[in-house]
């Protein structure tokens, strides 16, 4: 897509091929919300555990007699349970349940701009220069939506059937549950079928609800139902609400022999056969071929990948229109242009050039030679429209995943890449498309690919020369308005969309979030809040050498700059390991950057193929400076420039000297000679080993961790969500130092009295394997501490207090299933301090000490001895004054000298560090304030 066809286009316009996407609709009876143990879940900072959707389910399934988990299956395989705040998805889909809306003001056909758009992409001049645009648009068939196909008004059906306001349905999570579930009986009962309370029973209103129009699209989207209904799903929405569907493997849906369809289709010659990806849940593809022609034609015949004329990467497009115009478009001889496949909304699959052959689709010779082109029905960006439904992006990552296996491709955003990733050829022949676009979620479709990009995670620091992945959220944290003209009348206007979680991080010239220091590319000069305007958008997968730190604020090398996103906590990158990134040879200030990878001119000689026009010319506004560090994105290739033949494999003419390395240079792809640049080694990722982490729970039960950086003066990175559920625990204690790379054990104790072991997973993002109850009776104290290894034996224990006074130790056996001993009694009176705290090694003799604080204030050392009978010797007071404090916790060594620190929360919510000296009679340093605000949780470990 390019900046020019912004124009022209309405508000709402919405764009429909011979199938528009409808999404699922459906209700689900009563089920518990994630309990502590399904932790795990990245958020995007909200409040999680919000049962508000798993009960609207729970409702409408029973006020219509749906089975909840037929409700929420079909809901999640269309929408993943997301409202998109009520905005239309590009085919017209609204909220939870994906119903449509479409009326005639809401459609633009198919505009000339748009359809030239999609032509002329062979990225040869010699090709280029036979396209005349009038003659291709003239020899278009005309194509119209028809809307008034109930397949485009299943919202306006679904709000009668509830007696309610379309517009209610549009906007409101619970409107549009009810009306999906209302609509899913009215299937069921058309179909002649009973509203059974077996979720098998559902198949024909499940398929009828896809709205596909032919068998095949219909019994896919109720196999990818059902296929959810068994194995289950849970999901934490762009919102922050977490939502669970149990798995239910019994569950066999009974299929009729009769699917009742939302419209016909008539069927197609599949000839020759698809190449598509099969099984029960794989898309449904067919073939209907490109033009070809003697003398005009929309690919190059090839054979593809022999005598190493190899696919390389696949590219991910946009039609910014229909699927029907796209067909049209590439079934006219004229256009020089095709894609080999398209993906409809409904998730059906169309082949329309065979891979062997080279389609014209990405404007770059270089990458259409190598690469596989496949569109989506769908618009990048328009006013209040721009999320894709989950059947096109299953069918898609599907499609990916079998061609990656098939030519042998890597699984990342190196090798799989949008159109906006292809770079510009020459200085005179700029590349403006920047399809899919920011609303294209690659988090997760590259999780659906099956290569998880590692958003959500929990961060860590970064250094200057490591290699990361960009991973920003596409929730409600990263939402952004995009700018975006549009003709109205004979003016062009600016206009704003309303916010919505976008693919990319903004770069800045400086680590400050200040649109003046938005980062600029001399080939570029829309506006910085454009969706036109890639050169500051850093992109999710992408991966960069980082160049910088500080902070919150992260800088890569890009572009032959610094540039800077916001990263809190390194939350938004992550770690990729140790790999090969390219730089300047030694002695070289800068060396150039290529648009494209062709022969050097000599390797012409003889071939019969004339030495193309600009043959070794760069891209001579970009360099890559000496000392900057770039993403290898694959191993080194010759040059070269295939020229076709008719209805035969041409001609391809391979270099010897002309020797290319492919980059991620900026937010796109390019290549520089292997003669200019030397290899080097990135850096490993930072030690986590070695540093400490902070827990701490809110008021609505939800547990967010502080990971350690091992600074004095900022001791924690941006705190990171565990997960919700924590609130059904009176106690929480750490058994060890919980340490940076999630390992760490602790346990908990409900209400009942019931305590609960959670064993660290070794994985900082879910920080905790599924809890193990060790046993009840645990009401009668009123302190439990998880004291390290107290007794010498390389297992950690726990002490805990009865009201009495009665200190008990409960050494530990070393097996999470029966963590511990029978008590022993260590002591009494120990009832004269209102905190006990557990500091680890204060002393810095190798055991473990404990602090007691009294009603004066004053604070008490108690040094671990490492007896089992006498763990602790005679106290020693350390201090007074601490009566200011609610919380003290102890979680180790913060401040990476060695020496164990503590931490205390004063009134106000002030965090304040002690620093740990090692000495048994001053064992801290004078305080340090961390951060106020600490006063929202009500629990700090």
């Amino acid at each position: 897509m390019t900046q020019r066809h912004r124009r022209d286009r309405k508000k709402k316009r919405l764009l429909y091929g011979a199938a528009a996407a409808v999404v699922a609709t459906a209700t689900i009876g009563t089920l518990a919300v994630a309990s502590p143990g399904l932790l795990g879940a990245a958020g995007d900072g909200r409040p999680g555990g919000d049962p508000s959707l798993q009960t609207q389910f729970a409702n409408a399934a029973r006020e219509f007699d749906v089975p909840q988990s037929v409700l929420m299956a079909v809901s999640y395989r269309q929408t993943r349970w997301e409202s998109h705040d009520g905005q239309p998805s590009t085919t017209g889909a609204y909220n939870v349940m994906g119903l449509t809306k479409v009326d005639p003001e809401d459609v633009e056909q198919d505009t000339d701009e748009q359809l030239l758009d999609l032509m002329n992409r062979s990225g040869d001049p010699r090709i280029e220069k036979k396209f005349d645009k009038k003659k291709a648009l003239a020899s278009l068939p005309e194509k119209k939506v028809d809307t008034s196909s109930p397949t485009l008004h299943t919202l306006d059906k679904a709000a009668d059937l509830i007696d309610g306001s379309t517009d209610a349905v549009q906007k409101d999570s619970e409107a549009s549950i009810r009306a999906g579930a209302a609509l899913l009986a009215e299937y069921q009962k058309q179909a002649g079928a009973e509203l059974s309370d077996d979720p098998g029973a559902w198949y024909p209103a499940v398929a009828r609800y896809s709205q596909s129009p032919d068998r095949k699209s219909a019994d896919l989207f109720a196999k990818r139902v059902f296929e959810s209904i068994r194995t289950g799903e849970q999901e934490v929405t762009a919102d922050g609400e977490q939502v669970v569907l149990p798995a239910d493997p019994s569950v066999e849906p009974v299929k009729p022999s009769n699917v009742p369809l939302a419209a016909s289709l008539a069927a197609t010659n599949e000839d020759p056969a698809v190449e598509c990806p099969t099984g029960p849940t794989a898309p449904v593809c067919t073939f209907i071929p490109a033009a070809y022609s003697q003398n005009d034609g929309n690919y190059n015949i090839a054979s593809r990948p022999a005598n190493g004329f190899d696919v390389r990467q696949i590219v991910i497009h946009d039609i910014e229109g229909s699927h029907d115009g796209a067909v049209a478009v590439f079934q006219n001889p004229l256009s020089y242009a095709s894609a080999h496949y398209i993906v409809r909304a409904d998730g059906r699959v169309t082949q329309m050039v065979e891979t062997k052959n080279e389609a014209y689709h990405a404007g770059n010779k270089t990458l259409n030679m190598h690469s596989i082109g496949i569109e989506h029905e769908g618009y990048a960006i328009k006013g209040d429209a721009g999320w894709y439904t989950e059947p096109e992006y299953e069918s898609s990552a599907a499609l990916v995943k079998y061609l990656a296996a098939k030519f042998s491709l890597p699984l990342d955003r190196e090798h799989v890449i949008g159109h906006d990733d292809v770079p510009s050829i020459l200085d005179s022949k700029i590349q403006d498309h920047w399809d899919p676009g920011p609303f294209w979620d690659w988090n997760h479709f590259m999780t659906l690919v099956g290569a998880p990009t590692g958003a959500g995670g929990a961060g860590g620091l970064l250094q200057a020369g490591q290699l990361v992945r960009i991973v920003p959220p596409f929730t409600s944290a990263n939402q952004q308005q995009m700018k975006y003209t549009e003709k109205v009348g004979d003016q062009y206007v600016t206009k704003t969309t309303v916010a919505l979680p976008v693919n990319f991080g903004y770069l800045y010239s400086e680590p400050v979030a200040d649109q003046s220091k938005a980062l600029t590319d001399p080939y570029v000069s829309a506006n910085w809040q454009e969706g036109a305007n890639w050169t500051n958008k850093v992109t999710a997968g992408s991966t960069h050498v980082v160049a910088e730190v500080r902070t919150d604020w992260t800088a890569i090398w890009y572009g032959g700059k610094k540039a800077w996103f916001y990263n809190p906590g390194g939350q938004y990158t992550a770690p990729v390991g140790v790999k090969k990134a390219i730089t300047a040879k030694d002695g070289a200030v800068s060396i150039p950057v290529y648009g494209r990878a062709y022969p050097e001119d000599a390797a012409y000689t003889g071939t019969g193929v004339p030495v193309q026009a600009g043959n070794s010319a760069s891209l001579t506004k970009y360099s890559l400076p000496a000392g900057q560090l770039y993403t290898k994105a694959g191993d080194a290739v010759p040059g070269d420039y295939y020229y076709s033949a008719y209805n035969t494999d041409g001609t391809r003419v391979v270099g010897t000297t002309n020797i290319f390395v492919p980059i991620r240079y900026n937010h796109r792809m390019a290549w520089v000679k292997a003669s200019d640049v030397k290899e080097v080694d990135t850096k490993p990722a930072v030690a986590s080993t070695n540093r400490y982490n902070l827990l701490t729970r809110d008021a609505s039960g939800v547990l967010w961790q502080y990971q350690g950086s091992g600074s004095s003066t900022e001791p924690f990175l941006a705190r990171y969500r565990v997960g919700g559920g924590w609130g059904i625990y009176n106690a929480i204690t750490p058994l060890t130092a919980l340490r940076a790379d999630g390992t760490g054990d602790a346990v908990a104790r409900d209400t009942s009295g019931a305590l609960w072991y959670y064993q660290g997973s070794g994985n900082p993002s879910a920080p905790f394997k599924p809890r193990l109850k060790t046993g009840g009776g645990w009401q009668i104290y009123d302190r439990i501490i998880g004291v390290r290894d107290l007794t010498g034996d390389s297992r950690p224990d726990v002490i805990a207090r009865e009201k009495s006074g009665a200190l008990w130790l409960y050494k530990g056996t070393g097996t999470p299933a029966t963590p511990f001993a029978p008590r022993v009694k260590i002591g009494t009176g120990w009832q004269i301090y209102n905190d006990i705290v557990s500091t680890g090694d204060l002393t810095s003799d190798g055991k473990p000490d404990l602090i007691g604080r009294d009603a004066t204030g004053a604070l008490w050392l108690y040094k671990g001895t490492g007896s089992a009978t006498s763990p602790y010797a005679a106290r020693v007071k350390v201090g007074t004054g601490w009566q200011i404090y609610n919380s003290i916790t102890g979680p180790s060594d913060l401040t990476g000298d060695g020496k164990v620190d503590f931490v205390a929360r004063d009134g106000a919510g002030a965090l304040w560090l002690y620093k740990g000296t090692g000495s048994a009679t001053s064992p801290y340093a004078a305080r340090v304030q961390v951060g106020p605000g600490w006063q929202t949780y009500n629990l700090i470990f």
